[in-house]
């Protein structure tokens, strides 16, 4: 086996393409982040979201050849991941819900811009939170999916654009009228 540590994406890429047994590498480093992706699109139990998980990995194999280096992989494998969780919902004709449970000190910068709304004592406070993440909850699911994006995930704009195919302007848009719904919901 190889040292991966010090490859990037479109290495391995280049790595599966020449060596289908190379994918190891992909999985070994996309496995969590996409685990928590997923459970956190689809709230489901272990075995669906492990059988969800490696259907997403069997359709990255497959589609590795059409898969472009100028773009960025780690968009395009959560671009399938997304495209599969949809269809898996149509398919089991399951609302989409979002859990926010497993970090929900993140929810705070979802309503903290540069001047900071919230003062370091309301920070803390797990009523605001609860309240924040409820309020998250009724959010249309492109606003959910936009925050946990930018706010879970840690993707740029760019990034996000790739994965929801929508423009970087778009994103931007969505993320400032999602935080402003919030604001407006919390603070009324």
């Amino acid at each position: 086996m190889h040292d991966i540590t010090d490859k990037t994406d479109n290495d391995l890429v280049a790595l599966v393409r020449q060596n289908p047994e190379a994918l190891t590498h992909i999985i070994d480093r996309y496995r969590t982040k996409l685990e928590r992706y997923i459970t956190r699109r689809t709230n489901v139990n272990n075995h669906d979201r492990e059988d969800i998980l490696q259907d997403v990995f069997i359709k990255i194999y497959r589609n590795i050849n059409d898969y472009d280096n100028s773009l960025i992989f780690s968009s395009w494998v959560y671009r399938i991941t997304y495209n599969h969780i949809v269809d898996w919902h149509r398919k089991n004709k399951k609302h989409i819900s979002i859990s926010l449970d497993d970090d929900e000190s993140k929810l705070i910068h979802v309503l903290q811009d540069e001047s900071g709304v919230l003062d370091s004592q309301e920070q803390h406070d797990q009523e605001a939170l609860g309240l924040i993440k409820k309020e998250i909850q009724k959010l249309s699911p492109d606003y959910q999916e936009i925050l946990m994006l930018k706010f879970f995930e840690d993707k740029s704009y760019e990034e996000i654009s790739d994965i929801l195919k929508i423009s970087t302007n778009s994103v931007g848009v969505k993320i400032n009228r999602a935080k402003k719904i919030l604001k407006e919901k919390i603070y009324a």
